[in-house]
């Protein structure tokens, strides 16, 4: 094989079934989503332990979208390099220990530090379940992408109610992530051997690509539709419990109550996804997704009550479900570059919304208050929408 062809080994071994193999990716899927639901789940208690400042919180959370923007160009190449499977093998243990080490901080500078090692190693993983995923898409020959992120989804819903036992049983967050760690541990022992194994996919690249060559210009067309959905994705993750207790003044008892509400549709949006983009097709999909997201957060600012709030963030849920694995599916699909490569370009550009969104949060929050900082980030729905409609990827779809 020529030093300017990257071709595939083996995709799979004949004899593990195709039905065995897509557990085992959306198992893996399932695992990570556990782990960042299960910090999320705790952010306020984490917060007001440190005693700090909406601002400086805000500060710290962008420690954790630095750490994963950083480790993108390095884990598309890990993964084009090693292969997916033996990436994850890496990975998952390093991510699980220091979502441990979350709940020993002591300090803020503490847990910049650690969150910033929390998003390096959640970006490796995320390279990684995504090029298995898009290889057991191929396996299936039909859509299923989206249908691995309803798993990760599935589980920020379990590790909410994970989350509130915990608080009620009056865990700290450092007994909290020790048993799910202990958990995601199991899953993966019984799971690994079941992956993809691939060392890329069947693709000819015509040239050496540089290591920080130019980015291929659909791929970053995807990557702001992702960056969109990322940052209202943001905003629900490290925001809808605090936005629950200081705007809607929720008993404490329901303040996970928001962020329970979004992650329930959004899993629920995509096992749902696969079949409404089979009759709708991607674009009007993605178009619609974009309003909801915009209705949902533009609802929370103008009604900051229980119910409507509520209501507000399972429409932000439904909105955001279908986007970024529709994103990531197109990406996979194409044959210029290699998967990880592919994810990685669009990762980076998507990730920009988290890497922007929850600090952007704090800032206006720390100004005007935070129900301003929602009606901000709203209008990244309707960016969504009009992006869709003129990005070529998605004309004839």
């Amino acid at each position: 094989m020529s030093e300017n062809t990257t071709q595939i080994t083996e995709l799979q071994n004949p004899e593990i079934g195709k039905k065995r193999i897509r557990i085992a990716v959306a198992l893996i899927y399932f695992s990570m989503g556990l782990c960042f639901s299960s910090w999320a789940s705790r952010i306020p208690d984490i917060k007001t332990a440190l005693i700090l400042s909406d601002a400086m919180f805000g500060s710290i959370l962008f420690a954790l979208p630095v750490g994963q923007f950083l480790m993108m160009p390095f884990s598309g190449k890990l993964v084009t390099r090693f292969s997916s499977e033996k990436v994850i093998l890496f990975a998952i243990p390093a991510y699980t220990l220091t979502l441990i080490t979350i709940g020993l901080v002591q300090s803020g500078w503490q847990l910049a530090l650690v969150l910033f090692m929390f998003g390096l190693f959640g970006n490796m993983n995320n390279i990684a379940i995504n090029t298995q995923g898009i290889a057991a898409e191929r396996l299936y020959g039909r859509p299923i992408m989206a249908s691995f992120h309803g798993g990760w989804s599935l589980a920020g819903f379990t590790g909410a109610l994970i989350g509130l036992a915990m608080i009620n049983l009056e865990l700290t967050p450092f007994q909290h992530f020790t048993v799910v760690v202990l958990l995601v541990w199991g899953i993966i022992a019984f799971n690994y051997p079941f992956l993809v194994r691939s060392n890329s996919d069947v693709i000819v690249i015509p040239q050496r690509r540089r290591f920080f060559g130019k980015p291929d210009s659909a791929l970053v067309q995807l990557g702001i539709i992702g960056f969109c959905s990322m940052a209202s994705e943001g905003a629900m993750f490290d925001w809808s419990g605090l936005y629950f207790k200081d705007v809607v003044n929720a008993p404490a008892s329901l303040v996970i109550l928001g962020y329970t509400s979004f992650m329930i549709m959004m899993a629920t949006g995509r096992f749902l996804a696969d079949r409404i983009i089979s009759k709708i097709g991607r674009k009007r999909m993605l178009q619609i997704s974009g309003v909801l997201i915009s209705t949902g957060l533009f609802t929370s600012v103008i009604f900051p009550y229980l119910v409507p709030v509520t209501l507000a963030f399972m429409l932000v849920g439904i909105g955001v479900s279908s986007i970024v694995p529709t994103v990531y599916s197109t990406a996979g699909r194409q044959t210029r570059i290699p998967p990880g490569i592919a994810l990685a370009t669009v990762s980076s550009v998507s990730f920009l919304g988290f890497l922007m969104g929850p600090p952007l949060i704090g800032y206006i929050a720390e100004g005007f208050g935070l129900r301003y900082s929602f009606a901000v980030i709203g209008f990244f729905g309707l960016g969504i929408t009009f992006m869709v409609s003129r990005i070529k990827a998605f004309q004839n779809s």
